[in-house]
């Protein structure tokens, strides 16, 4: 028996708000398999300092992911699973365990600041629709990378 889905929203704005939701999405689980990636191939005179710095990062993105997909099936859309399915979606590639320590924190730099530009794009379909859950996930989102951003930026030694 089929039921149908009442959350507030229309078809369409659920389909345009989850939309933003998978594309956040990927591009969340791209940086977090970059930032763990570099957690483990960091060398250098800083590597403690680094190793430390970069598991906390990916930690915290490890959790998130969870609750962007289920922001997404909250909506009745299916969240994108598969490398495939991410990599179609996300602006983000993947990391070069080659790169020194500078390298990599300047990529990650650069990462963040498109998950940030990412979150604030997907933000309007959420805002229009009136979807506080979402806006509030994509609030909490930007200020963790914008924190994640800083710590890189002072870690390089930029303002």
């Amino acid at each position: 028996m089929a039921t149908t889905l009442n959350t507030g929203f229309t078809a369409k704005q659920r389909t345009d708000i989850a939309a933003g939701l998978n594309k956040v999405l990927a591009d969340s689980y791209a940086l977090y398999l970059k930032t763990h990636g570099y957690h483990w191939n960091v060398r250098g005179p800083n590597f403690q300092a680094l190793h430390v710095l970069l598991e906390g990062q990916y930690t915290e993105e490890w959790a998130a992911l969870d609750a962007i997909a289920e922001r997404i099936r909250a909506l009745g859309e299916l969240a994108p699973q598969g490398y495939a399915a991410f990599g179609n979606l996300s602006s983000i590639k993947d990391g070069d365990g080659e790169k020194d320590w500078e390298g990599m924190v300047q990529e990650l730099l650069a990462d963040n600041e498109t998950v940030i530009a990412t979150l604030r794009a997907a933000f309007p379909a959420a805002d229009e629709a009136g979807d506080e859950a979402t806006a509030d996930l994509y609030t909490q989102r930007l200020a963790a990378h914008e924190k994640h951003a800083w710590m890189l930026r002072s870690t390089l030694g930029r303002k």
